[in-house]
């Protein structure tokens, strides 16, 4: 019986990949986030614990797992994050165990996650991390999109200015900086990121055995 095409185009198990992205509030990577969930098969979003309350519309252990401050310190005192910080006024954390389930299982998981959390996430897990970094066309630019967006006061936006020229000076933490100055564009470029990660030689787990049965063939 002739192979399937599914088992002649993946002929061993690859393991997943953590995919970050990162950028300055407004810069849009929320919007590519999603659009990269709804194109990319066996990518899904990783799930906090957060100390926050939940908001009208939000499912505990879909958009995060709501957790009171006790709760969070138990877990991140018996390590059971990859990566935490306190991010304007609450705690926020990504837990260990479903992680590293998806990683093992050959899933990938996305991170909306600032630059302490994806150089936690990298020194926890590695090889495992890609990390994604979205500027802005110019601050100017910036400034313009969270007027626009409308939800904010200038107090608020004022202090979201001065948090992101602090982000933007840790570019340098990142695989891949991207403008987005088209958010399609933009897009096709972290798509094409996350296809090519998929395919590094590092995370074919079942390679030297495939290859070693082609040697033993000769």
């Amino acid at each position: 019986m002739p192979e399937s095409s599914a088992s002649v185009r993946d002929p061993f198990r690859r393991r997943g990949v953590l995919f970050v992205l990162s950028s300055p509030s407004g810069a849009g990577k929320s919007t590519i986030a999603r659009k990269l969930l709804a194109a990319e098969p066996g990518l899904e979003m990783s799930v906090s614990a957060t100390t926050r309350a939940m908001r009208p519309g939000e499912v505990d252990g879909k958009d995060y797992h709501f957790v009171d401050i006790e709760r969070f310190r138990h877990m991140a005192n018996n390590g059971e994050f990859l990566e935490w910080a306190h991010v304007f006024g609450h705690r926020y954390g990504t837990p260990h165990e479903p992680v590293d389930r998806a990683l093992e299982q050959g899933r990938d998981v996305l991170f909306d996650i600032d630059w302490q959390g994806a150089q936690q996430l990298f020194q926890q897990a590695g090889g495992d991390v890609v990390r994604v970094f979205i500027l802005p066309p110019g601050l100017d630019e910036l400034r313009r999109r969270l007027i626009a967006r409308g939800t904010d006061s200038m107090d608020v936006i004022n202090a979201r200015m001065e948090r992101a020229a602090a982000e933007i000076g840790h570019w340098d933490g990142y695989d891949y900086v991207l403008v987005n100055d088209d958010v399609e564009h933009c897009f096709n470029c972290v798509q094409t990121i996350l296809r090519a990660e998929r395919l590094k030689r590092s995370r074919q787990q079942g390679l030297i055995g495939f290859i070693r049965s082609m040697v033993k063939e000769r």
